[in-house]
């Protein structure tokens, strides 16, 4: 069958980003849906495909903590004519609470796979997007300070220190490298969008927090028991929950996987720009979000980290 457009989903293979893709792959059956994670262990594309009796998922490693893998990806994507992409989900985010983990170029880990692997394969793949096409980045609440959520404030000093930690942050809680990286997900949302705009591309970008989802893989690094907790009991009690963080931004993988099809696909969402999602409603994102010296920050570093020379520099800048 010839595919009439692309969706890749990072961190598609399980749960909010494996519920995004089964409905995107129910409602356009005459797309291509592509799950892209380092493995695919449960069979995630043949499972959805089986479920719905259609064969237009697949799966395509990919490990984003690694430049190399993240170049090869983009360019088996170019060579193998693939129609265009649609809608791009960067969703795919681990959370590492212990120690400091950095990745083989010594980038701390939370914010190399959240960020910087997710902005290099934005860059790349950018010539492959479709005319209109959506950009989806999956942020979380945890970002902003001025609600419950139990984990640490972010701190946000330079791109910089996010990448490399000094001491005090190194040696600090681990779970803040998350919510940092978290909160340069929504700082990057603005900035992408503002320069697109700025050059007349019609890509449209937006950020999503699915909110608290008790039973997704994000605590996979945590202790035994907090995995118990975490994959067992919080799943049961999710109304307890709601209570206890004065919130009802607690949802199964599954409502959340819905939302973030919506924004992939939705028509009612089509034309919207430059946003931050909670879930199905668009609201404010943190006061810090906002901060353009911190946005434009993000972006000098990033565009000149993940570029190979200076000619990648100026196809990065300008799109091309």
């Amino acid at each position: 069958m010839e595919y009439k457009r692309s969706v890749i989903i990072t961190g598609g293979t399980i749960n909010m980003g494996y519920h995004a893709a089964l409905t995107i792959a129910r409602q356009c059956p005459d797309y291509l849906v592509v799950l892209s994670s380092r493995t695919d262990p449960k069979h995630a594309a043949a499972a959805i495909n089986k479920s719905l009796n259609q064969n237009n998922t697949v799966f395509i490693p990919l490990d984003l903590s690694k430049p190399n893998s993240v170049r090869t990806y983009a360019k088996e994507w170019k060579s193998r004519g693939h129609p265009k992409i649609q809608s791009l989900l960067l969703n795919a985010a681990l959370q590492f609470p212990g120690a400091l983990e950095v990745t083989d170029e010594g980038v701390e880990k939370t914010f190399a796979i959240t960020h910087v692997g997710h902005a290099l394969l934005f860059h790349l793949l950018y010539p492959n997007l479709a005319p209109k096409a959506r950009v989806i980045i999956t942020s979380s609440g945890v970002h902003d300070p001025a609600l419950k959520t139990g984990m640490p404030k972010p701190i946000y000093t330079s791109a910089e220190a996010l990448a490399y930690p000094p001491a005090e942050i190194a040696n600090g809680d681990g779970r803040r490298h998350y919510v940092n990286a978290k909160l340069a997900n929504v700082l990057w949302t603005y900035a992408l969008q503002k320069r697109l705009d700025e050059q007349g591309h019609d890509t449209v970008v937006n950020a999503m927090d699915p909110g608290l989802m008790p039973g997704s893989g994000l605590a996979r690094e945590y202790s035994p028991v907090l995995r118990w907790l975490w994959n067992n009991l919080f799943p049961k009690i999710l109304p307890v929950l709601r209570l206890a963080f004065g919130t009802d931004n607690v949802h199964t993988p599954t409502q959340s996987g819905i939302a973030l099809a919506r924004l992939a696909i939705g028509d009612d969402v089509a034309n919207v720009r430059g946003q931050y999602f909670e879930g199905m409603k668009e609201i404010k994102s943190s006061v810090e979000s906002y901060q353009v010296e911190k946005q434009d920050n993000l972006w000098e570093w990033t565009v000149n980290y993940v570029a190979s020379d200076q000619e990648e520099l100026i196809q990065f800048r300008r799109f091309k």
